[in-house]
């Protein structure tokens, strides 16, 4: 990961209806997303989004159904075309692209993962994998080696020439994912790609995905509506309501440090010492020479800090990363953490 920002978004907004320039302002000048629809018959997709998207980092875009958050993601490769505002690339505003350099930016910057698979039926999975390829104009001879590599390393080696109806759930978005990464682009979008699977197969899907990332480093900006899955993905996490961004950033800083209402509604009944990592808690600091209970990562949970305790709330331990102390942690600073803001003020 670098501090490179690949996908920048800047003042977007939305509109849909029939005169959506004379809709935007009224936004501007602070119409409500209800009041618009009630006294115009317009709605706000999105309303003055600014989000930096990092290489190399995980971008999760979540909120409840009706948030904006598929809009969103469609604006990124023009499949929506905004009523103000800009997408910029890789330094360049997409928006200005004309209608060939737009089908290029598609086939080679950028691909997309659906959440219903989106695989041709009359394709065979090898086929389909190498379907971006193909739409280049490369020759089924010519991508039949990089479709198979990537095939192959999301667990479908021998199922090459089988149809996507002969394969589970799981396995077709394996196929989708496989095509993705086949294309060779640097960005790829996730569309709510693991909604439509079984809760089994989507923890596995999640861990494939954070195993290939481990290596490839692509851009990814990942659309869900599920918080456990968006902690667990997420460099970066963007939370939408009605069309706007209530808060963004760190994912552990938002858990901790939620700044809306809605924000700490969202997060209340998370698992806080499942999701929670040590290196948002602790102290930072090489320590000194205090006794220890006990060494832990900067990156376990707190749920295996309270094992290492065993129940005893005087244990305090010392924070490796890389094999080199940075911090100390103690139980204390667990039970805080583990207190939804909201509970502990009322407290």
């Amino acid at each position: 990961m670098t501090d490179t920002v690949k996908v920048s978004i800047r003042n977007l907004y939305k509109i849909f209806g029939e005169d959506p320039q004379g809709a935007l302002a009224e936004v501007k000048a602070g119409k409500s997303k209800a009041d618009l629809l009630e006294t115009s018959n317009h709605v706000l997709g999105l309303d003055d989004i600014n989000v930096d998207m990092r290489e190399g980092e995980i971008t999760v875009i979540m909120g409840l159904s009706g948030s904006g958050k598929s809009t969103l993601i469609r604006h990124l490769n023009r499949l929506i075309e905004p009523t103000a505002g800009e997408v910029i690339v890789n330094g360049e505003d997409i928006l200005s692209f004309n209608e060939t350099r737009l089908r290029k930016f598609r086939r080679e910057n950028m691909s997309m993962v659906f959440q219903k698979f989106a695989l041709l039926p009359h394709r065979t999975v090898l086929e389909n994998a190498g379907m971006a390829l193909a739409t280049r104009g490369v020759k089924r001879a010519d991508y039949e080696a990089e479709a198979q590599k990537w095939l192959d390393r999301v667990g479908l080696s021998g199922n090459g020439e089988q149809y996507p109806h002969q394969l589970s759930g799981g396995m077709q978005q394996r196929v989708g994912i496989a095509r993705a990464l086949a294309s060779n682009s640097d960005i790829m979008l996730m569309d709510e790609a693991f909604s439509a699977l079984d809760p089994l197969i989507r923890t596995d899907m999640q861990d494939l995905l954070l195993e290939l990332q481990e290596e490839l480093h692509k851009t990814i900006i990942f659309i869900t509506h599920d918080l456990d899955e968006a902690l667990k993905l997420a460099d970066h996490l963007v939370i939408l309501k009605d069309g706007a961004v209530v808060q963004q950033g760190e994912p552990q800083h938002i858990l901790l440090n939620p700044s809306d209402p809605y924000i700490e509604e969202f997060v209340a009944d998370i698992n806080r010492a499942r999701v929670l990592r040590v290196r948002s808690v602790m102290h930072k600091g090489v320590p000194g020479g205090e006794l220890f209970s006990g060494d832990v990562q900067h990156t376990d949970n707190l749920e295996s800090v309270i094992a290492a305790a065993g129940g005893e709330m005087d244990r305090r331990f010392r924070v490796l990363r890389g094999g080199k102390p940075v911090g100390v942690i103690d139980m204390a600073d667990v039970m805080r953490a583990l207190v939804p803001r909201v509970a502990e003020e009322a407290a």
